[in-house]
């Protein structure tokens, strides 16, 4: 791998550096990634729920082997579409592939749009493990008579902080924040309040990019135009072929599960792609929400710089200044 800068491996595994760079979906954090990651011998983590799975290309927007241009990715085609991915699997993967980088002399960039991942990691949060499968099972059972707004009601009359990251037909999410409160007797946002307030183990810059709202909302609504010509309804069409629905938490993304309404029926495709434009929009917003709300945070406006190469030089130039400086 090509790289402007040598290291010390002993100053690395002493000194533990980490990028984070990130934004809301569709701002152009791939290509970013890539010409940053080429300069400063960086290895890449996907911090994306969907990325993981095998399969799910399109919906999910995954790169290319030949868009990489040589640098190592990792957590990207990982599971199966039957298998779950959530936040405490996640973190686990994610530990493991940065202790591999660094055994290299290399530096982990974590890039994806998933904030409560990225922070598990950043910050080494601690989860409560799941301790009573009958209140599970209870709720699960409510959620499948009553629908998942019945459950979501009872979330934000016990944890509404919570619950307002949430969309109330995030079922799993919000079946483990109703059980960590009857469990423990204390709201799951609390206990996320003070793990957030723990130092990280990293000597880290966290990038956030981001864009003009409505320069944003173009990139997106262009984004879903281009993955139906990709051929997004053939993927869902293959996968549910191959028995995924939407009882798979992997179908619940969006595009997969909207797409699969017109599979069924339910809709035209007109109409799911009016509903995808949406959603995907409000999903910006909330991830722009989420990333303000993080510590030691580096804003960055793409549309202050001509072109990527520019962007890539002012980020290599801000990383050697607090990171690159100290690893030689």
């Amino acid at each position: 791998m090509n790289s402007s800068f040598l290291y010390d491996k002993n100053k690395i595994l002493k000194n533990r550096p980490l990028v984070v760079l990130t934004g809301p979906t569709a701002v152009g954090k791939t290509k970013a990634s890539i010409g940053f990651a080429k300069v400063i011998g960086g290895e890449i983590i996907s911090a994306d729920s969907m990325q993981v799975y095998r399969g799910m290309d399109i919906g999910s927007a995954k790169i290319k082997k030949e868009e990489m241009e040589g640098v190592p990715h990792h957590l990207i085609d990982v599971l199966n579409p039957d298998e779950e991915c959530n936040v405490m699997i996640f973190q686990k993967m994610a530990k493991a592939a940065i202790e591999e980088i660094y055994d290299r002399g290399h530096i982990p960039i974590i890039t994806g749009g998933t904030g409560f991942y990225i922070q598990s990691v950043l910050y080494d949060i601690s989860f409560a493990e799941e301790a009573d499968n009958s209140i599970r099972k209870e709720l699960e059972e409510m959620a499948e008579k009553e629908g998942p707004q019945a459950l979501y009601d009872i979330l934000v009359s016990v944890d509404p902080e919570y619950a307002a990251s949430l969309h109330a037909n995030n079922v799993k999410r919000v079946i483990r924040a109703i059980e960590f409160y009857k469990v423990n007797g204390y709201p799951l946002s609390k206990h996320n309040e003070t793990e957030h307030e723990k130092e990280s183990p990293y000597m880290f810059r966290y990038y956030v990019l981001d864009l003009p709202r409505e320069i944003l909302y173009e990139r997106i609504e262009k984004r879903i135009d281009n993955m139906l010509v990709d051929g997004l309804v053939e993927e869902v069409s293959t996968l549910k072929k191959q028995g995924f629905d939407r009882s798979f938490v992997s179908m619940q993304g969006l595009g997969y599960k909207e797409i699969l309404d017109v599979l069924d029926q339910k809709c035209t495709l007109e109409e799911a792609v009016s509903i995808m434009k949406r959603d995907t929009r409000h999903f910006a917003k909330r991830q722009l929400t989420w990333f303000r709300r993080e510590k030691e945070v580096t804003w960055v406006k793409k549309g202050d710089y001509t072109d990527e190469d520019a962007l890539c030089q002012w980020l290599v130039q801000d990383y050697y200044k607090h990171i690159g400086s100290r690893l030689e």
